[in-house]
């Protein structure tokens, strides 16, 4: 055998070897796809088509729990105006969500049922966004302003 043959069937040995670990790492990243099938927890499942076996354990899901909510009451004085609703980020920022009704004199109020946490609002009083004189804590906004923040303990 010559020089240029030995070195020739080197070659082909090494790509050989090469292709042979390209595609075991590729038979490793294949998903099997199985038709699902209800599993009672912590039962082994075989693929029997698949050429590796893979095991899975289902574990047992636990029922997602509600969280409670607590009924808020808000309340603004605002002589004059011809509706008031609140918006914040327990409505999705929509004040159509939460109109608030006139209690007399002046004064609007409504309740709505809040997660426990911190929120953000503002009163929207004939369609300008005002914070609620009566909060006890405001922050800054995006927008140049004030939010008031209410917040709910659980």
């Amino acid at each position: 055998m010559t020089k240029t043959s030995k070195t020739t069937e080197k070659k082909t040995k090494t790509v050989k070897a090469v292709k042979a670990v390209k595609q075991v790492e590729a038979a490793a990243k294949a998903v099997a796809v199985v038709e699902a099938t209800p599993v009672a927890p912590k039962q082994k499942v075989v693929p029997a088509a698949a050429k590796t076996a893979v095991v899975v354990e289902a574990a047992p899901v636990a029922p997602k729990q509600k969280v409670a909510e607590a009924a808020v009451r808000l309340e603004l004085v605002r002589p004059g105006a011809k509706s008031v609703a609140v918006a914040g980020s327990f409505n999705a920022w929509k004040p159509e969500s939460t109109p608030l009704k006139q209690a007399g004199n002046g004064s609007w109020s409504g309740s709505l049922k809040v997660t426990p946490g911190r929120h953000e609002y503002l009163f929207v009083v004939d369609g300008q966004w005002l914070p609620d004189p009566n909060a006890k804590e405001v922050v800054t906004n995006p927008y140049g302003g004030c939010n008031s923040v209410l917040v709910v303990n659980g």
